[in-house]
């Protein structure tokens, strides 16, 4: 029956009902005005009711999203891996046609916004303070190793657009290999490890270690451990799940990086216990050579980096009573071969951008490259203007790519 019919049927029935046809009103049409009054407010009701249902689904789809886990990712979360980012302001110019020129020959993190090499600015988003910055070998972003914080270190992925997604947070420390390819990290009693694919976490495989254990670096696939940082002694741990092998490496005092061949090049004791010469370590059980090749003593708080050929050593050492970076030429490893002066005392982290080209922050902030046949030629590094940097705004060297 048709809403015109039903009408018709109501009024024939009400009006066989009247007594008068003088009636003050016409009670059908009450009747009517009232249902279809009704009609509305459940219509208005049923609308709301539906649109708060799809607010809801929305809400709930979007949290379970922002919070299920990466597929194969492991998350070793102990407080909010994206904490908001701070107000902050860098005086590094907007990206822009006028902008977009090379500020050197590394990218650069400057507050949270990365300066590539190519003269792009990158703005990172959702994410905390940064201490190192890995590019990824593929161009298609990095990762940022968060500073150490009463919750921990925190990795994120960082896509070329800038927006972070955190991989891991609550660790003591983390590393990550040459490539971007691999991470290590340390929590409590736990070492760990896994590769990263497309932004995420896999194969990890974990180990039981001294809680004192702290990783270094990745060699050839394997993860380099400080047993304990206040004593002697390293250890290569092969990726094997179950108790750490501590090895009987007891003498090494640091170990700055390795050669191509797998040796490494760290530091043992000299003539007397409070000096120590830098020589190879072998690569399988970390035992300097017999008889003991022992080449220069290297007094400095024991940062450094190794050429990728293997050529030369980068560390910060004392001359006479500064602190220097110092240039070390590892195909004459010898006492008697002088190291080289190469600018001021290293911070943060150090860039070999090619295998005789090292970048890296100074103690005021600064930009310095260093040109090791410049070096060996009896010149000094060279500070390098970075245009729209501030004196006081620190900067980090990005590793990798």
């Amino acid at each position: 029956m048709s809403q015109d019919e039903l009408e018709r049927a109501v009024r024939e029935t009400f009006s066989r009902q009247v007594a008068t046809p003088r009636a003050p009103h016409d009670p059908a049409s009450t009747v009517l005005r009232r249902a279809n009054r009704v009609q509305r407010r459940r219509t208005v009701a049923g609308m709301s009711l539906a649109a708060s249902a799809i607010v809801l689904v929305s809400a709930g789809a979007m949290q379970l999203r922002d919070d299920r886990a990466p597929h194969g990712a492991d998350r070793v979360v102990i407080a909010d891996p994206n904490p908001a980012p701070d107000a902050y302001r860098t005086s590094l110019p907007p990206p822009g046609p006028s902008t977009e020129t090379p500020l050197a020959e590394v990218d650069l993190l400057v507050n949270r916004t990365i300066a590539t090499a190519q003269g792009r600015r990158v703005t990172l988003i959702g994410i905390g303070a940064v201490e190192r910055v890995h590019r990824l070998t593929d161009g298609r972003g990095w990762l940022a190793v968060g500073e150490p914080s009463l919750s921990g270190r925190s990795l994120w992925a960082v896509a070329a657009d800038g927006t972070a997604r955190a991989l891991l947070a609550g660790a003591d420390e983390i590393v990550l290999d040459r490539s971007g390819r691999q991470v290590a990290w340390k929590q409590d009693r736990v070492l760990a490890a896994a590769g990263i694919v497309d932004g995420e976490l896999t194969g990890t495989v974990r180990a039981d270690a001294p809680a004192t254990a702290v990783p270094l670096r990745f060699v050839d696939g394997a993860v380099l451990v400080r047993l304990d940082p206040a004593l002697p002694g390293h250890v290569l741990w092969p990726l094997r799940p179950g108790p750490l092998d501590e090895g009987t490496d007891r003498t090494s005092q640091r170990i700055f990086g390795a050669l191509p061949d797998g040796r490494l090049v760290g530091e043992v004791p000299a003539e007397t216990p409070e000096d120590a010469c830098l020589t190879l370590l072998d690569p399988v059980d970390l035992r300097p050579p017999d008889p003991p090749a022992c080449g220069p003593t290297i007094e400095g708080d024991g940062l450094g980096a190794v050429s990728p050929d293997g050529r030369w050593l980068l560390v910060n050492g004392r001359v006479g009573e500064q602190d220097r970076a110092l240039l070390v030429d590892l195909t004459r490893l010898d006492p008697t071969v002088p190291v080289q002066p190469a600018g001021p005392a290293m911070t943060g982290t150090v860039s070999w951008s090619v295998p005789d080209v090292a970048h890296y922050a100074d103690a005021t902030g600064a930009l310095v490259r260093v040109d090791a046949e410049r070096v060996r030629a009896g010149r000094s590094a060279v500070r390098v203007t970075v245009p729209g940097l501030r004196d006081d705004e620190p900067l980090v060297v990005v590793t990798g790519g």
